[in-house]
């Protein structure tokens, strides 16, 4: 290779050295999407937000206004007259035994289906991911399976075992149902969420003496507190919002809230002012549980989305 032409390379490497990377040519669509797409996006979610609280924001309204101004208009009409505005529905609706009961009915029946779910889901769970015992494999899969299997299928025979054993209509007997159909997504969620635990953690827990039952209570519950409060929130609030479980075994004369109402719906008419609160406070109980371990659900829903 001669000088000159030693010397044009070198000067075309130093070009291209200066030049920097090459960027990819982007179309006039394509840049308008970039600057459009981040402030377009959050408009978006905001407006889907509004609309899809429009529904809670009318019922609390409407709660809220007298049963003639409910029969003659709208509760947008709140707006132009906020002087419709009273608590006397609310009044009212804690004088009725009927509502108060059926609150206290859900209460007994969502606390105690959730925790034994919660508590029972997270031992097995902890059991199928780091124990070992004859036909775990195939326990896990029967366990899976059991996830498909819907709860139709189960009323006849449950009810003709509860009625057999004296617990049909009765709050032990939904709370039972509602037990056995929510343990095996619970040990599903919580067997795949404490498998990815680290195994040299445990075992460092266990030289310095940890039993089983202490690993449990004192590694494994700890970091497993964000998948717990998931599965806590769902069972919850398909507890909470059940009437077809309620309908069947529930004792009819303390039926839950949501078996109440839609005894008051046949009604409407003359209790409306009833109504409406009575369904705004069903819907803000399960509201508040989720906004109060909210942090704890969708760090439990990422979880495993990011390594």
């Amino acid at each position: 290779m001669s000088a000159h032409t030693r010397a044009a390379a070198r000067a075309g490497a130093k070009a291209g050295a200066g030049a920097g990377p090459v960027k990819a040519r982007q179309s006039l669509g394509g840049r308008i999407a970039g600057l459009l797409g981040g402030t377009a996006v959050r408009v978006f979610l905001i407006l889907v937000g509004l609309f899809w609280l429009v529904p809670t924001l009318g019922l609390l309204l409407g709660s809220l206004r007298t049963k003639e101004d409910m029969s003659e208009t709208g509760w947008w009409k709140v707006f132009g007259a906020p002087s419709q505005l009273t608590f006397d529905n609310y009044s009212s609706l804690l004088k009725d035994e009927t509502i108060t009961d059926s609150i206290l009915t859900s209460v007994s029946i969502t606390v105690p289906a959730t925790l034994l779910v919660v508590v029972i889901g997270s031992l097995a769970g902890y059991a199928f991911a780091w124990m070992e015992f004859p036909g775990r494999d195939w326990w896990f899969l029967g366990v899976v399976g059991l996830l498909v299997v819907p709860v139709q299928v189960a009323l006849v025979p449950v009810s003709d075992l509860f009625g057999k054993v004296g617990i049909f209509e009765t709050t032990t007997g939904v709370v039972l149902f509602h037990t056995a159909f929510g343990l095996p997504f619970a040990i599903f969620l919580l067997r795949n969420f404490f498998a990815e635990i680290p195994r040299e953690l445990l075992e460092a827990a266990r030289l310095d003496g940890a039993g089983e039952l202490r690993l449990f209570v004192r590694v494994v519950m700890p970091l497993g507190a964000p998948a717990i409060a998931s599965l806590g929130i769902f069972q919850f609030l398909w507890v909470w919002n059940d009437m077809l479980i309620a309908l069947i075994f529930a004792d009819a004369g303390s039926p839950p809230i949501t078996v109440a109402l839609q005894q008051q719906v046949r009604f409407f008419g003359d209790n409306v002012q009833i109504l409406a609160p009575g369904a705004f406070i069903s819907m803000v109980i399960p509201l508040a549980v989720f906004f109060a371990f909210q942090r704890q659900f969708v760090s439990g829903v990422m979880a495993g989305a990011v390594k």
